[in-house]
């Protein structure tokens, strides 16, 4: 049975996390921050040697999205922002969500690593529909780029968003739409 849309205000908190259910679509409403591969590394080296409070931004209850926008045309808030493989940042994810991250978007697949840690951590995936940044970023009501300048497009920004559609991949039960097959015949 398909689920209805469900409006989520960000930062996340775990009673959130435990009632969104994998395979259903939600609209994200608040702060979201920029993290690809290099952000993830140095998030994660500072966590290591200097802790938490060295963190550019705070990890607890946050959402990263997966994304290095383009550069805004005159008159937009940011260029197109579409979700990159999410993969590629397992390796420091299961530390983040230790330090609070509730809350991820990209596409594809996880390990079964960051699945045990988003179960054991009660976070959540969020899947973004690739090859969709031009209308994903008309949801982001304002872009700011808050840290780690020196990687361009890649910095960490904080976006303020309105609306922004995704859809439940791996919820804190660590159902995933990726592996379930009765979520497949849906």
């Amino acid at each position: 049975m398909p689920f209805s849309e469900r409006i989520v205000q960000t930062p996340l908190n775990e009673k959130e996390t435990e009632r969104l259910m994998t395979g259903e679509r939600v609209l994200l409403t608040g702060v979201i921050y920029t993290a690809r591969d290099a952000v993830h590394q140095r998030l994660a080296e500072t966590l290591m040697t200097q802790g938490a409070a060295s963190l550019p931004f705070s990890l607890n209850g946050q959402v990263l999205y997966y994304t290095g926008p383009a550069p805004a045309k005159p008159g937009q808030v940011i260029g197109p922002a579409g979700p990159t493989t999410s993969s590629r940042m397992d390796p420091t994810t299961p530390l983040l969500l230790e330090y609070g991250l509730k809350g991820m978007i990209g596409k594809g697949d996880r390990s079964q690593e960051v699945v045990d840690a988003i179960k054991r951590y009660r976070a959540v995936y969020f899947a973004a529909v690739g090859g969709t940044g031009v209308l994903l970023a008309r949801k982001v009501i304002k872009a700011e780029a808050i840290a780690y300048h020196d990687l361009g497009p890649e910095a960490v920004y904080r976006l303020e968003v309105r609306d922004f559609p995704v859809i439940v991949a791996i919820d804190t039960r660590g159902t995933n739409i990726y592996r379930e097959t009765h979520l497949q015949q849906e």
